[in-house]
């Protein structure tokens, strides 16, 4: 298994985001990323979702398109659970790309735009809570936990 730090910079290649800042949550069961839906559509009879990406301190804003899977209730941090879109896109760590399931919701209040779930991580990765960056290419690993 593939080991990862707390926190990894990640890639999101059919919506296309890379190098999104992302928190290795195993706590958490969902994938989020921070999204905000503008309309449901089909295509060829499947569901689709668009929506934008904006990441604060890059000033881009970005409309992606991916597949809809599902509407969920999914309990945040804070106890609360919230209604929100899944998506199923590919999500790519260090030189590991697969499918996963990720919420869309808003992170504005979050220090990371992606957290990357349980789910996710299962029987790929294993994380190493006290490192950074183990798997983000131009970023030099640190070894600590630094807030």
């Amino acid at each position: 298994m593939i080991t990862v730090g707390w926190r990894e910079l990640v890639e999101l290649p059919e919506l296309g985001l890379k190098g999104v800042p992302a928190k290795i949550d195993s706590g958490a069961r969902t994938s989020s990323l921070h999204g905000m839906v503008i309309e449901e559509f089909r295509r060829d009879g499947e569901k689709f979702v668009r929506f934008e990406v904006f990441f604060p301190g890059t000033r881009v804003m970005q409309v992606c398109e991916a597949v809809h899977v599902d509407v969920r209730g999914i309990t945040s941090s804070n106890g609360e659970t919230q209604l929100r879109y899944v998506i199923k896109t590919p999500l790519t760590i260090g030189e590991e790309t697969f499918r996963a399931e990720i919420s869309l919701a808003d992170r504005s209040d979050m220090k990371f735009p992606m957290l990357v779930g349980r789910s996710a991580l299962r029987r790929r990765f294993v994380v190493d809570s006290g490192n950074s960056w183990l798997q983000s290419p131009g970023r030099d690993p640190v070894k600590g936990h630094k807030p």
